[in-house]
């Protein structure tokens, strides 16, 4: 066999190679698009102050809630990227998670929307072991037809040290928002979507 054969031949599995997973990633986002809604853009004005951040990290991904092999697809929430993400609060301005990220659109967590935050070792297909995972529960809101979706946002802050002030800092900004007329997000997120298994996450150390 030549080098030119053995050249096309590897340029053929290569190709291949990559158009299985095109195929692959197409399919997916076709399944969740009719399962987890268009997430909420962010806010046009500026959001609140400040209150923890920006911090640069890794959005790893984001999956159904209670499973976190089922990787959302759709929307780019699957999409691993490098993201800056600042937790927001206060004033006049919007609270919640801005998660900006390169080459795709930015997300944005309204604090209405948060259920929880907490650390896990991994999620979809992405271990790291270590509680080295920021994980943060969240509802799409519906949009479009598609009914509401409880997800899980994977992010891996590039500084150990700030997985648990990112933690921290979601979960201050849920104590503050919480009051005795606000019962439903006083709930577990089992409680509000009991078709949808509620995984255990480690508590922030």
């Amino acid at each position: 066999m030549t080098a030119l054969s053995v050249a096309v031949l590897a340029a053929l599995a290569v190709f291949l190679v990559l158009y299985v997973t095109l195929i692959g990633r197409r399919r997916l986002a076709q399944r969740t698009t009719t399962v987890v809604p268009v997430p909420p853009s962010p806010p046009a004005d500026s959001p609140g102050a400040v209150r923890f951040g920006p911090v640069e990290a890794i959005y790893v991904s984001t999956t159904l809630h209670g499973d976190w092999l089922a990787r959302v697809g759709a929307h780019g929430l699957g999409d691993r990227s490098h993201a800056v993400v600042t937790v927001h609060g206060g004033g006049a301005g919007q609270a919640g998670v801005l998660v900006e990220r390169d080459g795709t659109d930015d997300l944005w967590l309204p604090v209405s929307a948060i259920r929880s935050a907490g650390l896990a070792p991994g999620m979809a297909g992405k271990y790291v072991g270590a509680d080295g995972l920021v994980v943060l529960t969240w509802a799409v809101p519906e949009a479009d037809g598609v009914p509401a979706a409880l997800v899980d946002t994977g992010l891996r802050p590039r500084r150990p040290e700030d997985r648990g002030g990112l933690v921290d800092a979601v979960r201050h900004l849920l104590a503050d928002r919480q009051s005795p007329h606000s019962q439903q997000h006083q709930q577990h997120p089992e409680q509000q979507y009991p078709h949808q298994q509620y995984p255990h996450q480690q508590e922030a150390r």
